[in-house]
């Protein structure tokens, strides 16, 4: 692996990549970096070039993620009554909300090991390339689903549409499986576009971050409206095609821009593309200091993300189900589909996340930057706040339809939150984790989505215990107020408390992180 420039990514220098065979580790071409390619720090943009790279082939696979993601709790507990001219699973939302948690528990408990694959053996160059086609796969594989019949009236299960059944389970099988092997790499092979310290990182991975959103801002419209609109077959087949636009686009663009990026051990070994101090750092043992960044990875894991994604995925579960289920949609005459809600956030994030890095830059040359622990709580109270909207929102859903700007209100606020928290806390791990572990501390700071995602859609079924019974009767639960007001003002506390419990320890890990800003 490579940290920054080297010789082989300079102007007229040799580098190595290996093109022939991506599944092969002792196949490697040795090819010649183009001579007109500047290396990172010249870029008129002030931006690596393989930056861009990146982050469009990040863009096509969170087109595809979120694609799916939008579609996913919506088709399973769409009716499969004759009538219906577009059936789903017919499950209820508390069995949806349970398949949603165990799929999103999965597909961030996968990259640890995809991490650890790579770090030892594949390097992330061919790890994501892997895991992009496994994931296409996965998507055609769901799509598939509707080929299989299944019993008009009753819910799907292995007695009433086994083809069905196995082939959805398939299809989501393969996408874990995928993003294991690619998720980690992607954000590892963007700090290794940087030097040690590059005062670009952060803002990188804050531009990095808002490119990829515009796959997650395209992906409900396009995915969400085929699916509900015009077939749910539709909508995970467009996922599909995203993903293999992105993978399609970094092959071609890959020898060009990303060539001595991404390299297995072996051949950062044979090749000789990593520079003296960095064969040295990845030989020499860990370090008190290097012991300590890591407890601050695993601490801002398990505080800051757990509580964060925890309440933040509720936008693919229950506010998903409140989005089509409890709020107005109609303008100018027309229903918009509620997936189109999931863009919102995506779009947000396009749209403020310039200004958040410019400001973390303008806070920077002025000594009052926030240290990142910092960052994570104020990520933390801004999702508080977000929710704080969704009580009023489901106050006014007791007497009819919600007004669309509840929800609105919700996801901007949310996105402001993570705009402080997750480009951050990716930047951080790059800084933090020492040079031969990125891939796998990597891995870890996913496995704390998995734990949260868990959590989360355990949250979204326990959210129906507050929800009077179809028969009129009573919620099994209640919270300060009756109903999913109730549900949603735990969510504004627990992520509140969260940001407080931050705020009072990072002095503390700021001194932990020796330096690293």
């Amino acid at each position: 692996m490579t940290g920054g420039t080297n010789d082989s990514a300079s102007p007229g220098g040799n580098g190595t990549h290996p093109e022939s065979n991506p599944l092969h580790l002792s196949d490697v071409e040795l090819d010649k970096e183009p001579s007109n390619v500047p290396p990172p720090q010249e870029l008129q943009t002030g931006q690596p070039a393989g930056l861009w790279v990146l982050f469009i082939t990040e863009m096509w696979e969170r087109f595809s993620y979120y694609g799916m993601r939008a579609l996913l709790v919506l088709y399973l507990i769409a009716s499969t009554a004759e009538t219906e001219s577009n059936p789903g699973f017919g499950w209820s939302e508390a069995n949806a909300a349970i398949l949603y948690a165990v799929y999103t528990w999965a597909v961030y408990l996968t990259p640890i090991f995809g991490g650890w694959l790579a770090d030892r053996f594949l390097g992330t160059h061919r790890s994501m390339l892997i895991g992009g086609w496994i994931i296409a796969a996965g998507h055609i594989v769901l799509a598939m689903t509707e080929m299989f019949g299944i019993t008009a009236g009753e819910a799907v299960t292995l007695q009433t549409g086994p083809g069905a059944l196995c082939s959805f389970i398939a299809g989501l099988a393969l996408i874990v499986i995928g993003t294991g092997f690619f998720k980690p790499c992607v954000s590892v092979m963007v700090g290794q576009l940087y030097g040690k310290d590059d005062p670009r990182r952060d803002s990188g991975f804050t531009i990095f971050y808002m490119g990829i959103n515009l796959g997650a801002f395209l992906s409900p419209l396009i995915a969400g409206t085929l699916g509900q609109k015009v077939g749910w077959h539709w909508g995970f087949g467009s996922a599909a095609v995203g993903m293999i636009l992105g993978l399609l686009c970094y092959q071609f663009l890959r020898p060009k821009y990303l060539s001595g990026i991404g390299l297995s051990p072996k051949e950062v070994a044979a090749n000789g593309t990593a520079s003296a101090a960095d064969q040295a750092e990845l030989q020499r043992p860990l370090t008190k200091v290097d012991t300590q960044r890591i407890a601050v990875i695993l601490i801002l894991a398990l505080v800051g993300n757990i509580f964060f994604w925890a309440a933040f995925e509720q936008a693919g579960s229950s506010l998903n189900v409140f989005a089509d289920q409890n709020t107005d949609r109609t303008i100018m005459g027309y229903e918009f589909p509620s997936t189109w809600y999931q863009s919102v956030n995506a779009l947000t994030i396009v749209i403020c996340a310039p200004f958040f890095s410019m400001l973390w830059v303008w806070l920077a040359k002025r000594n009052a930057n926030p240290s990142t622990p910092m960052k994570f709580a104020w990520g933390l109270w801004f999702l508080g706040l977000a929710f704080v909207a969704m009580v009023f929102g489901a106050l006014q859903a007791r007497d009819g339809l919600a007004g669309p700007h509840w929800l609105l209100i919700t996801y901007v606020l949310c996105t402001w939150g993570e705009l402080c928290l997750s480009p951050v806390g990716l930047s951080m791990v790059t800084k933090l984790a020492p040079l031969r572990l990125q891939s796998l501390m990597m891995g870890v700071w996913f496995l704390s989505f998995s734990a949260a995602n868990l959590l989360g859609g355990l949250m979204a079924a326990f959210s129906t215990k507050f929800k009077p019974g179809a028969d009129g009767s009573p919620a099994e639960i209640s919270f300060v107020i009756d109903g999913l007001p109730g549900f949603f003002l735990l969510l504004v506390l627990l992520p509140t408390v969260a940001g407080v419990l931050l705020a009072i320890v990072s002095p503390v890990l700021k001194r932990m992180m020796h330096g690293i800003k």
